[in-house]
């Protein structure tokens, strides 16, 4: 497929409930075979302006559209298959059961020959380095797995139009080098158009011939050459939130508990893993895995994708059974409630881990249950039965601290990637729980969010809260973490073994 050319004129869309477009009176011409970063603010309106692109926004029943957005000759929303979006959450476009399957479902749809889809689909996988087998389930896979996946199947399309929507987000610095250079090939292979929405912009600046940055307002706030735009604009940008190559935020943080401080959860022995659908036996992602989770202190928790990271995380946070060993609650943590309750957090109900260990799942959408923001950050708190009052003295301020004060009578559905991950931390907050348990706490962030968001996690920290994070953040490892597990490695950082 040739390289297709994009064409704003005056164009905004806005979702149904929220008060204002996400984006709004944009002009932008984009030649055949450029490659664009596309940059902006939280909230700016980049996943929406991908999305419009691909032709994936809905009818008038989801929002509202003016002026014109065109990709090659065609109105964008009559151009489906000229594109190939790959999405925030890559969870959201896992269509089949097999890897195999699931990267070659664009093909069928393109009615790509039968004899030349199952190579293409090898090329895709070898590509973006998702070595796992064809027949290999999705379910099986990791978050940054399904990342990859999803990217396969984008290229496997071979589009005119390549669209990624932080694409490299859930990957640990490895895997973010090997699929950014598996793109740059595809689209210099193919000659096919890019734009690539990415916060990691020392990653893909030096790849690309262009960088256009939203404004939040609407418009565009800066467009040209990636040194020209940085030079000229890094004050304006960087006031903005947009992340400026070399200028990185460094949020002053209290000092951390010492490393003896008493440790609320602690493993032993322990072993994780899922069990597939059908089986008898959970199959191990890891094991050995010794560690702590000591009050007014971070442990961060690092490793490629697909060691087990994030069942880790659940199976800490008393939500996933341990494939063996055990996760014990200290006394201190089993009292922080209205009755003292058992050391495993796998047998609490609900309403007790509530006070006590708050988690945050990799994908915002797997934890949003409320029609608005606000809505959002009361379930905890009602199901703690707390009074009115006490509710909107833990939800007011939570929503002006996450700078989600305007947001409040949205549907959290319809909020930006960034947007949810605050979301979803903040709810996990509302419960003042002695742990919390966060799972990439700064994916989709600018760097505005992403300082009050870690000057935050410190202030909870000072206050006393033990805190684990999986993340692939090094620089939120470098300024936040206290202590630091490496699954697939050894662990470091005093304090954060046993």
């Amino acid at each position: 497929m040739s390289a297709a050319a994009v064409r704003a004129r005056g164009w905004g869309w806005r979702h149904s409930g929220r008060g204002r477009f996400a984006v709004d009176g944009l002009d932008l011409d984009i030649a055949p075979g450029e490659r664009v970063l596309l940059l902006g603010a939280s909230g700016a309106g980049k996943s929406t302006l991908l999305r419009g692109l691909a032709g994936v926004l809905g009818g008038d029943e989801d929002g509202e559209e003016r002026g014109e957005l065109t990709v090659g000759d065609r109105p964008a929303s009559r151009a489906r298959g000229v594109a190939g979006l790959v999405l925030q959450d890559p969870d959201s476009q896992v269509v089949l059961a097999r890897v195999g399957d699931d990267v070659a479902f664009g093909c069928e749809n393109l009615g790509v020959a039968a004899d030349e889809i199952w190579p293409r689909v090898g090329d895709a996988l070898d590509a973006v380095g998702l070595r796992v087998g064809l027949e290999h389930a999705t379910s099986a896979l990791s978050g940054g797995q399904k990342q990859r996946l999803a990217l396969a199947g984008a290229l496997a399309m071979r589009p005119g139009l390549l669209l990624l929507d932080e694409p490299t987000a859930n990957l640990d610095p490895a895997g973010v080098v090997e699929v950014r250079d598996a793109v740059i090939a595809a689209v210099a292979a193919t000659g096919a158009t890019l734009v690539v929405v990415e916060h990691r912009v020392d990653v893909w600046a030096a790849h690309v011939d262009r960088v256009v940055v939203l404004a939040a307002g609407g418009g565009v706030l800066a467009d040209g050459a990636p040194d020209t735009v940085f030079r000229t604009h890094g004050d304006v940008l960087a006031e903005a939130g947009v992340w400026v190559p070399g200028r990185h935020p460094h949020p002053a943080l209290t000092a951390a508990a010492d490393a003896a401080s008493p440790a609320l959860l602690s493993t032993h022995g322990l072993a994780v893993g899922r069990r597939p659908f059908g089986a008898r036996e959970a199959v191990v992602a890891a094991s050995g895995i010794a560690l702590a989770a000591r009050a007014g202190r971070v442990l961060a928790v690092t490793g490629p994708n697909g060691v087990g990271k994030s069942t880790l995380a659940l199976t800490v946070a008393g939500l996933l059974a341990p494939a063996a060993g055990a996760v014990v609650a200290s006394d201190e943590l089993r009292a922080a409630g209205r009755a003292t309750i058992g050391p495993d957090p796998l047998r609490w109900r609900s309403r007790e881990l509530l006070t006590r260990i708050g988690t945050v799942f990799q994908s915002p959408d797997h934890q949003l249950a409320a029609r608005t923001v606000r809505g959002e950050l009361q379930i905890g708190p009602r199901a703690l039965r707390l009074p009115p009052a006490e509710v909107a003295a833990r939800v007011d301020p939570l929503l002006e601290e996450m700078g989600m004060s305007r947001l409040a009578a949205v549907n959290p559905f319809t909020l930006s990637g960034g947007e949810k991950r605050r979301l979803t931390v903040a709810a996990a907050l509302a419960t003042r729980p002695r742990v919390l348990v966060l799972d990439e706490p700064t994916f989709g962030q600018d760097a505005r969010t992403w300082e009050q968001l870690v000057r935050l996690l410190g202030d909870l920290r000072a206050a006393g809260t033990a805190i684990v994070t999986v993340t692939h953040d090094e620089a939120l490892v470098a300024q936040l973490a206290d202590d630091v597990v490496a699954l697939g490695a050894a662990a470091s950082a005093p304090g954060g073994v046993g």
